[in-house]
């Protein structure tokens, strides 16, 4: 599903206008970003919730000529899926 589509769902889903879908999912994924980056979790109950991770420096390689590449550390965005989300994806796991 591209962003177009998504938008167009969800104006049609909460029947507002595409515009002011658009400003609300845009809204929602900045506040995710802006709490994650102050090392909160957002969760949302039935869904799952949004964190960050740490990666460390390490040294890897250079596929094509073998070479050792420095990789920096980094922070990494993580997503949980609730034990909802997943019984919904997963009917027949008990």
């Amino acid at each position: 599903m591209t962003k177009a589509e998504l938008i167009d769902a969800v104006a049609s889903k909460a029947s507002v206008s595409k515009a002011d879908a658009e400003r609300t999912v845009g809204a929602f994924f900045e506040q995710v970003v802006a709490s994650t980056k102050q090392g909160d979790k957002v969760a949302w109950p039935g869904f799952g919730s949004f964190s960050t991770g740490k990666r460390s420096a390490r040294v890897g390689r250079n596929p094509q000529t073998g070479a050792e590449v420095k990789i920096d550390a980094s922070t990494t965005m993580k997503f949980t899926a609730s034990s909802t989300l997943k019984a919904t994806l997963n009917p027949s796991k008990k």
